[in-house]
């Protein structure tokens, strides 16, 4: 993918982080899979089907285990995989590593209002997955987490 891929692929992530209903434990977050060909193969946002799920949770959600797109898909997502979550078993990051995914793209580090160092990026260089971050579009994933005061 181009960087004007990655552009055009995380403003459809702040569009779907647009779409998730404000908490004020929680941040709005959108996710987009998109596959080698450029075609959106899934995408999610924060509380989209329940109130604790994240969401890139929500966009492997409607992907079958396995499916062999995932191998060669690219993870958008505004906001930095979590490392650790309290309503899960499982955080984002081990979510994206399990499903194989090895190209992820996010617009802004998670912050520690929640989590007091997040090491999703870490968790996800570490097992080989390239991680690309979009920090001119940091400012437009924080903006839709004004709620938050951060």
């Amino acid at each position: 993918m181009s960087q004007l891929d990655d552009h055009r692929w995380m403003e459809r992530a702040l569009e779907l982080a647009r779409r998730c209903p404000p908490a004020t434990g929680a941040y709005s977050v959108g996710a987009v899979l998109v596959d080698e060909d450029g075609q959106e193969i899934a995408s999610g946002f924060s509380r989209e089907v329940d109130a604790a799920v994240h969401a890139e949770e929500s966009a492997l959600a409607k992907l079958a285990p396995g499916d062999p797109r995932l191998a060669t898909a690219t993870l958008y997502s505004t906001l930095e995989p979590c490392s650790q979550r309290r309503s899960r078993p499982r955080p984002c990051a081990r979510l994206i590593l399990d499903a194989g995914i090895a190209r992820v793209v996010i617009a802004w580090r998670e912050p520690s209002l929640f989590v007091a160092d997040c090491q999703g990026v870490e968790l996800l260089t570490a097992a080989g997955v390239t991680v690309v971050e979009l920090p001119e579009l940091a400012a437009r994933a924080r903006a839709v987490n004004a709620h938050l005061s951060v």
